[in-house]
């Protein structure tokens, strides 16, 4: 049955070149991100939230089947653990692009995952590259007019936070659950968190199947599609080249947003995306080979 999942070997996406897959993950969830956004109106932030995480975990399980009664109980608090990180993450995330571009809003959140691995590389070069992160978070609170978007900015700085927690306690689930398991429970104990915040949205477009539609074709391109394309491509292309390729996303992030929003960024932001991601990528190119290797996406 894991066959099933795209990306995974025996499957025609496994002969993709690894870089292609990994490029294409980054393509999808932004891509998922930006569709997400365009049903707001209809559904709230929560409602796609919901949306994303319940038809995602309804689909993973289907396919891999979990049986976390014959886990350890440590197996099964990691699992729980990791789907309270997924749902704080990708709450946060979507009330932050409420009122933030997209491009802006993985900017600041990729903040997150990229103070983890300065606190796991310590070295103290590195202090460049937390100058040349911090600049750009600096310039991304400089945007003018009202409160809003700096409310977003904190959004997205918190999806980050809770983003360095989900790779963390995704690295310990792995540790304990064999397979692909501890991913779809993690995806169910998500959705049972994000269900009081999103319940009210989703009810309100049962009656519409092309929303309900849109919310199947997000959880398929932000978290089905992506992570069998990185669980492909990780098994062939060393950590080092996954992060750096990963430090595009938030252009890519940037791209989507223009492309299916039409969110066109500033000057000042494109500077501040161009910081993070030289920051990202300075990181990971002076990654020890014993350090904590990149994470997948959400």
């Amino acid at each position: 049955m894991v066959d099933t999942l795209p990306g995974v070997h025996g499957s025609p996406t496994s002969r993709l070149p690894a870089p292609v897959l990994v490029l294409g993950a980054i393509a999808s969830v932004q891509t998922g991100s930006a569709i997400a956004r365009s049903v707001f109106d209809e559904t709230g932030a929560m409602g796609v939230t919901l949306m994303r995480l319940g038809f995602a975990s309804v689909l993973l399980v289907a396919v891999l089947r979990p049986a976390p009664w014959r886990w350890s109980r440590d197996a099964r608090i990691a699992a729980v653990v990791f789907g309270l990180a997924m749902a704080s993450m990708n709450i946060s995330f979507y009330q932050a692009l409420r009122t933030l571009p997209l491009g802006v809003a993985v900017t600041a959140e990729f903040l997150g995952p990229l103070c983890l691995a300065l606190a796991q590389t310590r070295r103290v070069r590195d202090l460049v590259w937390v100058g040349c992160a911090g600049a750009g978070v600096a310039l991304l609170g400089l945007r003018g007019g009202s409160d809003a978007p700096l409310r977003g900015l904190a959004f997205a700085l918190l999806a980050g936070l809770f983003w360095a927690g989900y790779i963390l306690a995704s690295a310990r689930v792995g540790r304990l659950v064999p397979g692909t398991e501890g991913l779809a429970v993690a995806l169910v104990v998500a959705s049972l968190a994000a269900l009081p915040f999103g319940a009210t949205g989703v009810v309100r477009v049962l009656d519409q199947p092309a929303v309900l539609a849109v919310g199947m074709l997000v959880a398929l391109l932000s978290s089905v599609v992506p992570y069998g394309f990185e669980l492909a491509a990780l098994r062939r292309i060393p950590t080092r080249v996954f992060g750096v390729l990963m430090s595009l996303e938030p252009a890519a992030a940037a791209l989507a947003g223009l492309l299916v929003l039409g969110q066109a960024l500033a000057a000042r932001e494109l500077v501040a995306l161009v910081l993070v991601s030289l920051a990202s990528i300075g990181i990971t190119v002076g990654r020890r080979r014993t350090d904590v290797p990149p994470p997948p996406l959400d």
